[in-house]
């Protein structure tokens, strides 16, 4: 009676009479290693490639956290170029696009609130005028009488937690537009105010109008990871409802091309033995 491989179950597989079968197991059981050894592999390169898409977080190009609802906090004061109104209108009008909901701080050495938060961003449409270089023949900006030269932008931040606290608002995000050069004094006390920000997790993000390497390095130290991540839409950008963009998934693509060799290994080295049907005929 032939000797079964390992893997032959009765009544399943069919056994081939042959006076050689003696010779099989030892190949049958390496076969066996093989098809184990290649298929678990594969299987854990598959898991691990799955595993490593937890990190491919799609990076949201809104100038607001999803799901938020931000204070938008606007730099007016003296220091203010010509293209950096540019980009304010073009925050605006990303705003108006995103249909975010807001609320408005406008600030130079004095902070005040515009707008409450919860306020549809197409509220900031009849402000869109007024951004524009304090000159002549340009509208008459509200606030360059009451504004002076300087900036202090702990006062904006801390403006904007309140209205968000104010109005029971747990979701909350602020977005700092401002060239960021605060007075000397002033750094102490916005390093306070960031760092109350994210103790109550309200999610601060900066446009920068032209920062100096050196405002841009004192503001890089207290910010959370990606805060600097929400530039503006340039004038004459289309607009979009979606802005994301996603890295390229390199361990993701190493570890499905490996899954694929592991398998391709499989079928060369563990696949069963194939007998031809072809029979020489007799003479």
């Amino acid at each position: 009676m032939p000797r079964r491989l390992p893997w032959a179950t009765r009544g399943r597989v069919s056994g081939v009479d042959t006076h050689d079968v003696g010779a099989f197991p030892t190949a049958a059981w390496r076969a066996l290693i093989l098809r184990i050894t290649f298929a678990l592999s594969a299987v854990l390169l598959v898991a691990g490639a799955a595993w490593s898409t937890r990190g491919l977080e799609t990076q949201e190009r809104g100038l607001l956290p999803s799901g938020t609802t931000g204070v938008v906090v606007i730099d007016l004061s003296l220091s203010i170029t010509d293209n950096d109104y540019d980009t304010l209108r073009g925050v605006f009008r990303r705003l108006i696009d995103e249909d975010a909901s807001i609320g408005l701080v406008v600030f130079s050495d004095v902070s005040y609130e515009l707008l409450p938060p919860g306020t549809p961003a197409s509220q900031l449409r009849p402000v869109l005028r007024l951004l524009v270089p304090p000159r002549l023949g340009n509208p008459v900006n509200p606030w360059t009488q009451t504004f002076r030269a300087g900036t202090q932008i702990s006062s904006a931040l801390q403006l904007a937690r309140t209205m968000l606290e104010r109005d029971g608002v747990h979701d909350g995000s602020v977005l700092l537009v401002s060239d960021l050069e605060t007075a000397p004094d002033d750094v102490p006390a916005v390093t306070r105010a960031i760092e109350g920000l994210n103790r109550r997790d309200i999610a601060l993000r900066v446009v920068g109008l032209g920062p100096s390497s050196d405002a841009r390095r004192i503001f890089a130290g207290t910010l959370i990871k990606g805060a600097f991540d929400a530039p503006a839409r340039t004038p004459g950008e289309t607009a979009t409802k979606s802005h994301a963009r996603a890295t390229l998934p390199l361990a993701l693509l190493i570890l499905g091309a490996l899954s694929f060799v592991a398998l391709a290994a499989h079928e060369r080295f563990a696949g069963r033995l194939a007998l031809s049907t072809h029979v020489k005929g007799h003479a």
